[in-house]
């Protein structure tokens, strides 16, 4: 698949990706002393209030010792309430109730630390990193989003930002056709062999 037509699939996929009515008060107290927020974390990993008309690089939220403590809290939403959000990252008496895109970790770039490799996420930079694995990086044809491995309290399954995937989309192999996920990766020049199964375990877990 090549950068033009992969970077074409994923604006057309995104584009308008999330749209729900939830009726909420930002900052609400269902009982005494606990509040309620309510956020969205979009396709390119950068979070919002949920409720913020106009969402883009100027109204998320950018101090990164607060974005590592608020994804280190995250996890799926056991707690009955508010469905829609299937994420949730409590801070003291506090819940934030989670929506995104997709999945909420969003895999932003490369990042290289005593010689091995990580990926950033949710721009913190270097405070919230997973280790890179290249083998288990996965592509889904249909919608040319690119998939690795996150936290398993977070769904298990991180996206790559568009940006970072059309990088690595000319390192693909497709040994069935572009009809199919790529086979193979190549990355700092090492080919790796691609493997799917945690990809399809993860989905298969996250819809029963």
């Amino acid at each position: 698949m090549s950068v033009k037509n992969l970077s074409s699939l994923l604006q057309r996929h995104f584009k308008g990706a999330f749209s729900r009515n939830v009726s909420y008060v930002q900052g609400q107290e269902p009982e005494p002393k606990v509040r309620e927020y309510f956020y969205f974390i979009d396709h390119q990993g950068m979070l919002f209030l949920d409720d913020s008309r106009m969402k883009n690089f100027t109204s998320c939220f950018k101090e990164k010792k607060f974005l590592r403590f608020f994804f280190n809290q995250l996890r799926q939403n056991n707690t009955g309430r508010y469905p829609e959000f299937p994420y949730l990252s409590i801070c003291g008496k506090e819940r934030n109730f989670v929506r995104c895109d997709d999945f909420p970790i969003v895999f932003t770039h490369v990042v290289e630390k005593s010689s091995e490799h990580f990926l950033a996420h949710n721009h913190a930079n270097d405070l919230l990193t997973v280790k890179f694995q290249p083998e288990r990086i996965f592509m889904l044809p249909e919608t040319g989003r690119v998939y690795h491995p996150a936290p398993d309290r977070a769904g298990s399954v991180g996206l790559l930002r568009s940006k970072l995937a059309i990088e690595f989309s000319s390192k693909f192999a497709f040994a069935h056709g572009e009809s199919k996920p790529p086979t193979q990766f190549t990355f700092n020049g090492v080919p790796y062999n691609l493997q799917a199964d945690w990809y399809y375990a993860a989905i298969k877990d996250r819809e029963i």
